[in-house]
């Protein structure tokens, strides 16, 4: 779903879906670590375990390569942090 609010240019639903996954798991994951990162090999395992998006290995490469570009996620030393539009 397109947020008409969010100042970053819109992808497609099922990158977005990748987005929320990750936003979503590495939320968890922040309240035993500090900050909302995930690493970009544990992000690809994530990805195709989950059982809310069907993506091949090539697929979720080109999503997480579309998030970073679009300003979604960032890249610092092989660990992709998560940003979040502000309001």
């Amino acid at each position: 779903m397109t947020d008409l609010t969010d100042p970053r240019p819109p992808l497609p639903e099922w990158i977005t879906d990748v987005y929320e996954i990750l936003s979503t798991y590495s939320s968890n994951a922040a309240a035993e670590q500090s900050g909302q990162s995930i690493p970009r090999e544990h992000a690809l395992e994530v990805l195709r375990d989950s059982e809310q998006v069907d993506l091949e290995a090539g697929d979720a490469t080109h999503a997480l390569s579309r998030l970073i570009d679009r300003g979604y996620l960032y890249e610092v030393n092989d660990e992709l942090r998560i940003t979040e539009p502000e309001n």
